[in-house]
Parts: C-alpha cells; structure tokens; sequence
C-alpha cells in the first residue's frame, strides 16, 4: 500500500464544560501520514497546540486497540468514522485524502453529557449494567463453567453479544439517542447461557427501567445503530430483549 503525506483542515468542538456553550475551532494539520491512526493525527495537532501556547483538545482514549470503547469521536456525520467495524484508534488516515476537511465531534445525547470538548460521561451505561447485568448463580472457575452443555449456535449468539465494548456509538448514531442495541448486547450475552438464567427475568426489567431513567430514548427501527457499531453487535439483540421483556412483564402480572 503506497504510503503518503496529507494536509488537513480540522474543524473540532470545544467544550470547556457541561454547563458552557460549545463551538466549532478550525486548525491546519500538516504532513500527516496515511499510516498514522486517526489519534496519532490528534496527537500530532496537540503536540502543535502546545507548541503554540494554546490548550490541547481534550479526548478520551486508553488501549488504541479497539477494546475499551472509550474513543468515541463522531468523524463527519459517523460515529468512529468512515471505516465499518471500526474504533477510532483504528482508523487510519488512508481513509481521507490531502485538502480533506474533517469534522469532530463528541456523542450527541442528554444521557451523554459532555465532561470537555470530545469527551462524554458515559457513566449512565455503567449504571444500566450494575441494575441487573451479573449473574448470582456459582459458576466456579473455568473448568467448571466449560462443564456445561450449550448449545453451539447459542454460544456462538452469547459470544458475539459479549463483543459489545460499550463505546456508545449506537446511542450517537440513533436520531433518539436508544441505547437498545448496547443494553440488548448485554442482556443476550446473559440469556443465551444457562448461567443467566436465574435473573432472566429480573434483568430484563430492572435495565430496560434504568435505561428510561437515564433518558434515552426509544428505539427507532431504523438500524442506524447496527450499521455504525464497530463490533457489529447484531440488530436481532433488540428483538431478543423485547421478547424477554414481555414475557418478564407478563410473568411479573401474573404473580401479582
């Protein structure tokens, strides 16, 4: 792959704090190389701030090898980029073109609030996991849990599930803000093991009831979110939720 150097207008949101109105800032970077990733380019542009007295652009990041979730930048009207099934820290400047003018963003959503310029509290998707997203049965080590008959296709559903990284593309790319495609991944990965089974139920509900008090929205069919997810977390997900959390809610009214 030829290897070359680019000129680049960046046009980034700066945000001193949640309370503060933002904006757009305009800088010129130069000489990027098309092997760089998109946050060596923002290294790079920061090291220039620096150098010129002006304070760098804040943004979040910490493995740079598409695991953690945390660099999330909505690039040009996309979530993580042009690229599909990929972070940002993946992305790599061969996906944009010298003269290229790039916009930055931070997530758009009230359940997102923005900390500084790129970076949100996504401390509400930590909050939907701690209402229901464990297990209580002993599943002891290892050995143990492989003991257990599941069934392949099952597996292969829970460990695609399990893929989520919760970086909250799905909620930037969704016109209502949903978090279903993240909250779903984290209920199938459960309800598709038999170690899940217990708070099947109670899971369901208790998260889908965190989720609303967070203030996202709801789904909006359109699979915005499936498209943009860089781990593909499949749509299907949602479709499993909402059949678990009828039948939750039907076995909790007839208990009642």
């Amino acid at each position: 792959m030829e290897h070359y150097n680019m000129n680049l207008t960046l046009k980034v949101w700066k945000q001193k704090d949640g309370k503060s109105k933002g904006g757009f800032e305009t800088y010129q970077v130069k000489n990027i190389s098309s092997e760089m990733s998109f946050l060596e380019m923002f290294d790079v542009l920061n090291e220039q701030l620096i150098h010129e007295g002006k304070e760098p652009i804040a943004f979040d990041h910490d493995c740079r090898e598409g695991i953690c979730g945390m660099c999330s930048m909505y690039i040009n009207g996309r979530p993580h980029g042009p690229w599909q099934g990929t972070t940002t820290c993946q992305l790599h400047m061969r996906a944009f073109k010298d003269g290229d003018t790039i916009v930055v963003e931070p997530w758009r959503a009230n359940a997102f609030p923005v900390v500084k310029d790129l970076v949100v509290d996504r401390s509400s998707f930590d909050r939907i996991i701690q209402a229901g997203g464990y297990v209580s049965v002993n599943t002891g080590v290892t050995v143990d849990g492989n003991a257990i008959p599941i069934n392949k296709d099952n597996a292969d559903k829970a460990f695609a599930a399990a893929a989520c990284i919760g970086c909250g593309a799905c909620v930037a790319a969704c016109k209502n803000s949903s978090a279903l495609l993240f909250l779903s991944a984290k209920t199938s990965h459960l309800a598709l093991l038999p170690q899940g089974q217990t708070e099947r139920n109670k899971r369901s509900l208790a998260m889908v009831a965190q989720m609303d008090k967070e203030g996202f929205g709801s789904c909006t069919n359109t699979g915005a979110c499936e498209a943009v997810c860089p781990k593909e977390i499949e749509i299907t997900n949602i479709a499993r939720l909402n059949r678990d959390f009828t039948a939750a809610g039907l076995a909790a009214d007839v208990k009642g």
